[in-house]
């Protein structure tokens, strides 16, 4: 029997008094400020302060000369006194190579720019000081940099490489003028010299990258486009899945449907999410390659290498929120949130170099998808995609990552499963008694 009675609807006040309402929302929001200032904060306040082993490479090209009968090469000593110089927190690892090491170095990523003693450099100084010279040759030392290590990393290690050079021309200033008087060279022309600080500092782009490369930022773009296509493209299939198989409402503006429950395991429903966030890959990382290279002329080669790695990225991405969805059910959405955006952008690498991270981040990288997705697509966008340039290591953790989304997904449903903790509604949760 119905009643006419009219349903007694809950006033906006009503609601807003009653302090369950206010509980879960405000601790959720409050976490996610906070950890979320910390996280992304954290790690870019003091990179010079964070500095650990930032790649450098240093080479000495000079051949050397005979002063004063003596064969000399000042260019040695030089390099050898700044690789020795005092650095108690570690935060530069001075690399000594030959020039094709430390070229090999530039263009596998490796060294984020190479500080080189040029050729004739202890000639040059010996000719300073000497009389009957109007105009003697500096000597010069060259910072090669890096833009494909990214902005700061070569901007930090460009900066650190010509404060070195500088240091070591001072140095070599006070022995050159100290020795002015015994030589009796013209303080004219050791005034006209600049004798107190003799060599020329010059920079020079190790190894090139294109134009339209963003100084070394189309990489991490890329990448987050790629994370994020995964990320939201997980959650907009998870939603989707559940609204087509009536676990969901689906409201459109005043318009509300609820479709009728299909009946179906969370171990099949977790099949069918994966299946489509892999499929549907192909079509974001296309359109992603299509907008950027194509039509915003982004500087790329190895397309179908990109392409394919694009797709796989995407793909694993997409696996790992569609494993955490199927676990922790709406809370997964925050915690994916953590795991593939919040704490991976800021340890990728990527912007600021894990060098220039503190502690903390740099044991996130280790598993971080982000900092495995930018590698490989810097190593295809700016170093020939070279294997040891990044790209190996990408792989591995795509396949490592995919093995783990699928593993654990597939173990918490099937837990789930065999214990009975179903979605079904109450309607579909008895079987259908047979006729008496």
């Amino acid at each position: 029997m119905s009643s006419n009675h009219p349903v007694r609807r809950a006033t906006a006040r009503q609601v807003l008094r009653n302090p369950r309402i206010w509980m879960l929302p405000t601790v959720l929001v409050g976490l996610l400020a906070l950890l979320l200032s910390l996280v992304y904060m954290g790690g870019i306040l003091n990179p010079r302060g964070d500095l650990h082993r930032l790649p450098i490479g240093l080479v000495n090209a000079d051949q050397g000369a005979v002063v004063a009968g003596e064969p000399t090469n000042l260019g040695a000593r030089t390099t050898a006194a700044i690789a020795a110089a005092p650095d108690l927190g570690e935060q530069i690892s001075w690399r000594q190579l030959d020039e094709a090491g430390a070229q090999e170095g530039l263009a596998s990523g490796k060294l984020y720019a190479v500080l080189e003693v040029r050729p004739g450099f202890t000639a040059a100084i010996a000719a300073l000081g000497a009389t009957g010279q109007p105009d003697p040759a500096r000597p010069t030392m060259t910072v090669f940099t890096n833009p494909g290590a990214g902005s700061l990393a070569s901007s930090l290690a460009t900066s650190i490489a010509q404060q070195a050079a500088h240091v070591s021309s001072l140095e070599l200033g006070r022995t050159l003028t100290a020795r002015l008087p015994d030589q009796g060279a013209s303080a004219v022309n050791a005034a006209r010299i600049q004798l107190a600080d003799p060599v020329t500092v010059d920079t020079a782009v190790g190894h090139p990258i294109g134009t339209h490369s963003g100084l070394g930022l189309t990489a991490f773009y890329y990448t987050l486009l790629l994370v994020l296509a995964g990320f939201l493209g997980a959650n907009v299939i998870a939603n989707g899945v559940d609204v087509s198989l009536g676990y969901a409402a689906s409201e459109l503006g005043p318009m509300r449907t609820q479709l009728p429950t299909v009946p179906i395991s969370r171990t099949q429903t977790l099949a069918v999410t994966c299946t489509m966030s892999v499929v549907l890959s192909l079509l974001t990382s296309s359109l992603i390659m299509l907008s950027c290279v194509v039509i915003l002329g982004m500087d790329a080669s190895h397309l179908p290498l990109l392409w394919v790695f694009s797709v796989c990225a995407s793909a694993a991405v997409g696996l790992g929120v569609q494993a955490l969805l199927a676990a922790f059910g709406g809370i997964g959405q925050l915690i994916s949130m953590f795991v593939f955006i919040a704490l991976s952008l800021p340890s990728s690498g990527a912007t600021v170099p894990l060098q220039a991270l503190p502690d903390f981040y740099r044991v996130l990288s280790w598993f971080e998808p982000m900092r495995q997705l930018t590698d490989g697509v810097r190593a295809i966008l700016y170093f020939d995609a070279r294997a040891d340039a990044g790209l190996t290591r990408a792989w591995i953790m795509i396949g490592v990552g995919v093995v783990a989304a699928l593993a654990f997904g597939f173990a918490m449903t099937a837990y789930y499963d065999r214990k009975g903790l179903h979605r079904i509604v109450p309607e579909h949760a008895q079987e259908p008694q047979p006729a008496a």
